[in-house]
């Protein structure tokens, strides 16, 4: 299939450039010995990075539901590059605050927007009956060449600097790869990628202004799709909890013990075993749902990272914390595969593209709140067992919501 092979090639330069840039822009705001960050700075972050996307993501989504795919995926790109390079100029600089938040919003946004339009486009480069294991590939080894490019800034602010003119120079290493993913996907034919069909008014204003409404009727439309949000966003409040606190113990708590490293270097290790998680997910999710079927798969994947959560992340400790980041993020891979598939296979082409940025947006929201919240109640080094406790509950909340809208299904 080489469509898919072309497609899949655009992803892995596309998110090579994601890892690097937030790995980049993370050593440069959170572990730069030239600067401080504390729970709420960082909590400010995340809501300064995804809160404003959140609002015009499904808007964004109406217009792949109406642009031409490939046009899109080319020049989205292309912006991407200017907002990568001019954020790395002001970190080079020194700037920080709202000005270097708001240009990596558009960095990050932009980045979204290009991950939406390559989901959406997958239907168009496979057929149906293969889709739960095409997306299982291009989602899991897309997971692994972002955290590939997250060791690879890693790597380069070692060489080149852990201050402001390092991390802009790292950070900018990121231009050439959504280049390359502009660059594939400029070679598929016009029209290839879909929208197949445009069921949306002349008016483009009009249009746009749906987006929101559109992806909301066309997911609550199709039960499964309702099932997996509920479960999915249970899982990303409880992964928004725990990314504060890991941050939060590798920044101040955590120190090196044998081969286990504390800080950036630390957060790169854990990115790993969330790789190898992730890797390991996309083997066997479409086996799990060939032998369990979807349902049991989602709900199996549920009880297993409350359990991780409970009995790994609880100790806090640097070794089962690794752990735990294994487990969580196998079991969240999961979900979001079986998720992914259920909006590819019952939701039809000309609203699927408002449906996965309404999805993207939920996520983002679910994210920024469990990340405020935690950050008003943890202390600076992050040791906080009831935080960790009420994300265990979170995913046993999401395993009871996914059961009951299933069941208001069958019973319909």
């Amino acid at each position: 299939m080489p469509g898919f092979r072309r497609l899949l090639f655009a992803r892995f330069a596309s998110q090579w450039a994601d890892g690097i840039f937030r790995a980049g822009l993370a050593g440069a705001v959170l572990f730069n010995p030239e600067r401080a960050a504390d729970p709420l700075t960082i909590a400010g972050g995340f809501a300064v990075l995804l809160l404003p996307y959140s609002f015009i993501g499904p808007f964004a989504g109406a217009l792949l539901d109406r642009w031409d795919r490939r046009r899109t995926l080319v020049f989205a790109n292309l912006l991407r590059t200017a907002a990568i390079a001019a954020t790395a100029i002001v970190v080079g600089t020194g700037g920080e605050g709202a000005g270097l938040f708001a240009l990596a919003l558009v960095a990050e946004g932009i980045s979204r927007f290009v991950g939406s339009g390559l989901s959406a486009s997958l239907p168009h480069v496979v057929p149906v009956n293969t889709l739960v294991s095409a997306n299982a590939i291009a989602t899991t080894t897309g997971a692994m060449v972002a955290v590939l490019g997250g060791g690879c800034a890693i790597g380069l602010r070692a060489v080149l600097g852990s201050g402001d003119v390092g991390s802009a120079w790292t950070t900018s290493v990121a231009v050439v790869f959504t280049v390359a993913s502009a660059a594939i996907a400029a070679q598929f034919a016009r029209g290839s990628l879909g929208p197949s069909t445009v069921d949306e008014p002349a008016d483009p204003v009009l249009a746009v202004a749906r987006g929101y409404v559109d992806g909301a009727r066309a997911a609550l439309g199709a039960p499964r799709v309702t099932a997996g949000f509920v479960a999915l966003f249970a899982h990303r409040a409880a992964y928004g909890i725990s990314l504060l606190l890991t941050v939060l113990l590798m920044r101040y708590s955590f120190t090196d013990l044998g081969l286990f490293r504390a800080g950036l270097p630390g957060l790169g290790q854990m990115a790993l075993m969330a790789g190898a998680g992730t890797l390991l997910a996309g083997f066997l999710t479409p086996r799990l749902v060939r032998r369990f079927g979807r349902h049991r798969a989602v709900l199996g994947a549920l009880v297993a990272a409350a359990a991780a959560q409970a009995g790994l992340g609880l100790p806090m400790v640097l070794p089962t914390a690794l752990l735990a980041s294994f487990a969580i993020t196998f079991a969240g891979q999961v979900l979001k595969l079986c998720v992914d598939s259920a909006i590819q296979q019952d939701i039809g082409d000309e609203a699927v593209g408002r449906v996965f940025t309404l999805y993207d947006t939920l996520f983002n929201l679910t994210l920024v709140a469990a990340v405020s919240g935690a950050a008003a109640l943890t202390p600076l080094d992050g040791h906080s067992p009831a935080l960790l406790i009420i994300a265990t509950f979170c995913y046993l909340l999401g395993a009871a919501g996914y059961l009951a809208v299933a069941r208001r299904d069958r019973a319909a």
